[in-house]
């Protein structure tokens, strides 16, 4: 799933601790490592998470075809 890339930032000694919180956030966000950390905490069996990933492309098609519809009626 994710590679083996350590998150880096570089602080200066004058930066507030917030921003380079929020920096480090997005970074995480970025290389997706909550998700990946969610994933892992419960085991899904193959079949369980094909069920799943197969749910949610039919709600994803769904939606998209809602949203095609409401923009051709304008």
């Amino acid at each position: 799933m994710a590679s083996n890339t350590n998150i880096y930032i570089e602080v200066s000694e004058y930066a507030p601790i917030e921003k380079v919180l929020r920096r480090f956030k997005r970074q995480c966000d970025s290389f997706g490592i909550v998700k990946e950390y969610r994933e892992r905490q419960d085991y899904k069996k193959p079949s369980v998470k094909q069920k799943l990933k197969l749910e949610a492309s039919v709600k994803r098609k769904a939606k998209t075809g809602r949203k095609g519809f409401r923009s051709s009626k304008m």
